[in-house]
């Protein structure tokens, strides 16, 4: 849970955001909740009327609340779309006096479409109507969101002139976001770029809504344009809500003073990331639901936008399999970029036509490094397939492509089964054809030499592979299990997180170096695990993180595992020293390498 401290308080943050039609008075009630006045415009503030993204922030029943407030006008769909991309929760406004208008159903299904499924209504100007016509536009609208992310939210009538309804409001939204995750930090930060200027004596500074990761001063960054190739850029400052700040964690507002580029080289809908950390795209796989009020199919013919993060861009569209889906359908597409974007699996976007000028559907990114011809795609947001599509795949590509931690199967590589099967396969015909004298090691390829040390009926002697002398053992097949340690191995499955120490079955010191080369074993400080129960270690970690992101303690994990002290010191350890997490004081955090998801411990 993010967390910030006021007067000693320890608060919550949440990103939240208005939707709703125009003059419904969105902008009136951010201002009557926070005391700031959202639209920065001159035209706005002398129209009556946003135009652009709007910032204000607060505290709501002890959370600490930054607000995005959107056009509600459909002339400017664009700029809704830029603020509605990285939100804890939503605030839909219904004027009592209109009830529900078109832009109040473009709004619903975009934030649908989007997955939000937090949210409070908000039925406005209610003391311009009596009780009847308030009751009457609240069924109206707990009607129309019936199937959506926000069925059954809470409705609160408010005036914001006269204060009537806002400390309902407030008590509202506090029990709402009292359940709503917040960003987590995986260590790969993020911020789409939604406004960028020039600061009198400060330069270039750019805000946004920060995710994935913690931003500090000095730190080195790449910002990924819609136009023009990567940039070089470094933090030379950072605030929230006006304050300065050496570090920032995820799910803030941030306002980032750059060095590196100049305010007109970066705007809306561009990208910092870290460099290294993401597999840029100008092809992805995802599914597209299209709005079932749609009137028509929707096929690779038309003028598509594709709305990401804070920023739209052209885009072609393939539908994988059928040649059009219908309305209310969803299916699965392939999207073409003219510009790479650092997008990951899970992912959402929201398509429009904009020759029509119609939101036409949405989805989730699935593959941002698609293989198969767009005839035989059928892409999922499974590691398992993106590795089965490619056979072999470096383990940091992986967590670039998918944002998964997967420990390398041979090697650095993480390998489907199939692949290593053939990979094997073909080793042992070269041996078999080379004769009693094998194959010298240094002539094979990176991949065979990875997998000669664990490939059943050749082992590697004297710098050769050769036909294996004897058979591995009754109780592994795998042959890079030197002779004489299978009873060790299978001592470290059945006590995992009380690992006997080699010794105990006279293990010696070259066949511990083989089995660390071939990563079947893990040591640190003097303690050993099987390779297996360190990636569950780090998969229970990740869960008890999922669960406490500001950090667990050696306690914890130790209880959580069911082990010592003795034995859940040197494995935290070897998890910092990998990256699955970070020590900060006297608690871990989550580091670069984090599983996404962590099941149980393996049972002994």
């Amino acid at each position: 849970m993010r967390v910030g401290r006021r007067g000693g308080r320890r608060l919550t943050v949440h990103v939240v955001a208005t939707a709703g039609h125009v003059d419904h008075g969105k902008s009136s009630l951010v201002a009557a909740l926070t005391g700031i006045d959202p639209d920065r415009w001159a035209e706005e503030k002398a129209r009556g009327l946003t135009i652009d993204l709007g910032f204000a922030h607060g505290s709501i029943a002890g959370h600490d609340v930054s607000w995005v407030d959107v056009p509600g006008h459909v002339r400017f769909i664009r700029n809704m779309l830029a603020g509605v991309g990285a939100l804890d929760a939503a605030v839909l406004v219904v004027a009592a006096t209109e009830g529900w208008k078109p832009q109040s159903e473009e709004h619903l299904r975009i934030l649908d479409l989007l997955g939000v499924a937090a949210g409070v209504v908000a039925l406005t100007k209610a003391d311009l109507v009596d009780s009847d016509r308030v009751a009457e536009v609240a069924g109206d609208v707990a009607s129309r969101l019936e199937g959506t992310g926000l069925a059954g939210a809470a409705m609160v009538p408010v005036d914001s002139l006269s204060g009537r309804g806002l400390p309902d409001l407030d008590e509202a939204l506090g029990t709402l976001l009292e359940g709503t995750p917040t960003a987590a930090d995986r260590g790969r930060p993020r911020l789409w770029v939604d406004r960028s200027f020039s600061a009198s004596g400060a330069g270039t500074v750019v805000t946004g809504t920060l995710a994935g990761g913690r931003l500090s001063v000095g730190d080195s960054l790449v910002v990924v344009r819609k136009t023009g190739g990567p940039l070089a850029v470094r933090v030379r400052g950072l605030q929230v809500h006006g304050s300065p700040r050496s570090e920032v964690a995820p799910g803030h507002r941030v306002a980032a003073n750059l060095s590196g580029v100049a305010h007109t080289g970066i705007g809306r809908g561009d990208a910092l990331v870290r460099d290294g950390q993401w597999a840029p795209t100008r092809t992805a796989d995802a599914s597209l639901s299209v709005l079932a009020a749609l009137d028509h199919p929707v096929s690779r013919r038309g003028a598509w936008e594709v709305f990401a993060g804070t920023g739209a861009l052209a885009a072609s569209v393939r539908i994988l399999g059928p040649d059009a889906l219908q309305p209310g359908e969803t299916g699965l597409v392939r999207l073409h970029l003219p510009a790479p974007v650092p997008w990951l699996p899970g992912d959402r976007y929201i398509l429009r036509e904009h020759g029509r000028g119609e939101t036409v559907g949405g989805g989730e990114i699935l593959d941002v490094d698609p293989q198969l011809p767009a005839a035989q795609a059928r892409p999922d947001r499974r590691v398992a397939r993106v590795v089965a599509e490619r056979g072999w795949v470096d383990a940091g590509l992986l967590e670039r492509l998918t944002g998964e931690t997967v420990a390398p199967t041979v090697g650095r590589w993480v390998v489907d089964p199939e692949a290593l099967a053939k990979a094997g396969a073909d080793l042992r015909d070269r041996v078999e054809g080379a004769g009693p004298y094998g194959v010298d090691l240094a002539a094979l390829d990176e991949r065979l030499r990875a997998v000669a040390g664990r490939t059943q009926g050749v082992e590697v002697r004297g710098g050769s592979v050769v036909p294996a002398a004897g058979d591995s053992g009754p109780g592994r097949a795998d042959s890079s299990v030197p002779p004489g340690t299978e009873r060790w191995l299978d001592a470290l499955d059945a006590a995992p997180w009380a690992p006997p120490p080699p010794g105990d079955y006279q293990v010696a010191r070259p066949a511990l170096r083989q089995l660390l080369q071939s990563g079947v074993v893990v040591e640190r400080d003097g303690v050993w695990w099987s390779a297996a129960a360190m990636a569950s270690a780090a998969a229970e970690v990740a869960g008890l993180l999922e669960r406490s992101p500001q950090g667990v303690t050696v306690a914890e994990v130790r209880d959580a595992l069911g082990t010592s002290r003795k034995h859940v010191l040197p494995l935290l350890a070897h998890l910092d020293a990998t990256g699955v997490t970070r020590r900060r004081g006297d608690v871990r955090i989550a580091g670069p390498r984090l599983p996404a998801v962590g099941p149980g411990p393996t049972s002994g």
